[in-house]
């Protein structure tokens, strides 16, 4: 297949797509379905080999949010039943994060709902941040709290927070049909400014939210305009009690394609398969591994993911490897200059020596949004939040691009009742 030729020549030169391009990946039949697969595969083994980063959600603050993203459990107006409680203690986040280190995760992201930190958050998720690494030698934390204010990305970053992530999740186009109380370029923003301050930038996107292949096509080029190191591909868990609850357009194979097409537009790029995997790819998760290098640990915000244990046969069985700490996570050349290299820029070939991730130090990644949505962060249910209450949202973005997924699966979509913020031991 030409295209998929052309493109795995260009992943592998680090040299970016068109955008028709990426929309003919999109288009592919089921029938091409492995032969993309493999293509993409060929690029992700070039940056990062068969390793497999691990990162752990912890929910410091949950629900309640002011913020009216159709797409999250924790939004204004959500009836979904989930957990809710304020802020954890420095400890009680500690306890939490040590769990998902033990099973093996290198990162851990520290998400909280609400449109943003006030200072005196800042100082609670500081002194966390010193608490976690004082117990977990070696962890990376990344922070996902919502939009943020000047000179607040500065302090996290020398409390000792390693990466920021706060998602653009759709089109810039379609971004006020999701959302009204906060915009797409406030997303943006709060991105440069984590960039400013030194921190590795994380920001990615939600998928299945009845977008079409051209919005997909587009937030993934400004993703690789912004340039973050860590890319997380949520897919929309659509919650009874949310505007978004009967969005169900996904089909694994659907999904396949997307995470292929993320992968060739940012090849060199620590992309993280987040939310909703268990709900969409289901069986055919494995097959997910062969495009990203990146994925969540058990639980997620506001959702239970597949058992810890699985996470780990599964990768084994897959003939893949957990990235370790020793390890870093992104190739050379984009390792030693944090936020340089952009999403697929041109490299030379001193530099592509560098290719197959095969550094040891330590990684790039980011909250990625974990769960299908949130504060565009850590990509559960989180959720950016704050201002005036406002008419729910209730109409997805855009029409449908694909048929839909089938019958909705709404037993794939458990509310998480265990971890952070419960007395019951987390899943890792």
């Amino acid at each position: 297949m030409d295209l998929l030729n052309t493109l795995v020549d260009k992943g592998l030169r680090r040299e970016l797509p068109t955008r028709e391009e990426a929309l003919a990946v999109l288009a592919t039949s089921d029938d091409d379905l492995l032969d993309v697969v493999a293509a993409a595969g060929k690029v992700r083994r070039q940056w990062f080999g068969r390793r497999v980063k691990l990162n752990y959600l912890v929910n410091l603050k949950s629900g309640l949010c002011p913020e009216d993203c159709s797409y999250c459990s924790q939004r204004l107006g959500s009836k979904a039943g989930i957990l809710k409680y304020t802020w954890l203690k420095p400890d009680e986040a500690s306890k939490a994060a040590a769990a998902g280190v033990a099973g093996g995760a290198k990162r851990v992201c520290l998400v909280a709902s609400g449109r943003g930190p006030t200072d005196r958050d800042v100082d609670r998720v500081s002194k966390t941040i010193e608490a976690i690494k004082e117990q977990n030698e070696g962890v990376e934390v990344c922070a996902c709290l919502g939009l943020l204010s000047d000179g607040q990305a500065d302090r996290l970053r020398e409390a000792g927070a390693d990466a920021y992530n706060h998602n653009l999740n759709t089109s810039e186009e379609t971004y006020g049909a999701i959302t009204t109380t906060h915009t797409y370029a406030d997303r943006v923003e709060t991105v440069q400014q984590a960039q400013a301050a030194g921190l590795s930038a994380c920001s990615g996107l939600i998928a299945g939210m009845g977008e079409s292949d051209k919005d997909l096509v587009d937030v993934v080029f400004a993703l690789r305009d912004l340039d973050p190191d860590s890319v997380p591909v949520n897919f929309l868990i659509p919650f009874e009690g949310t505007p978004l609850a009967k969005e169900w357009n996904l089909t694994p194979q659907r999904c396949l394609r997307i995470l292929a097409m993320v992968r060739f537009v940012c090849p060199d790029v620590e992309v993280r398969l987040a939310g909703g995997r268990e709900v969409h790819l289901r069986s055919m998760q494995p097959l997910a591994l062969h495009l990203v290098n990146s994925i969540f640990l058990g639980d997620y915000l506001t959702s239970e993911g597949q058992a810890g244990q699985a996470d780990l046969d599964m990768i084994a069985d897959a003939g893949f490897e957990v990235e370790g700490a020793g390890t870093t996570t992104l190739p050379r050349h984009r390792a030693d200059a944090l936020t340089g290299g952009g999403c697929g820029s041109q490299a030379s070939a001193a530099e592509q020596a560098g290719g197959c991730g095969s550094h040891e130090a330590s990684g790039g990644g980011g909250c990625g949004s974990h769960g299908g949505g949130g504060c565009g962060p850590c990509g559960g249910h989180a959720a950016v939040a704050g201002g005036e209450e406002s008419a729910p949202v209730t109409e997805p973005v855009g029409a449908p691009a694909a048929p839909a997924g089938g019958p909705a699966r709404t037993d794939l979509v458990a509310v998480r009742r265990r971890g952070a913020g419960t007395d019951l031991a987390p899943n890792a």
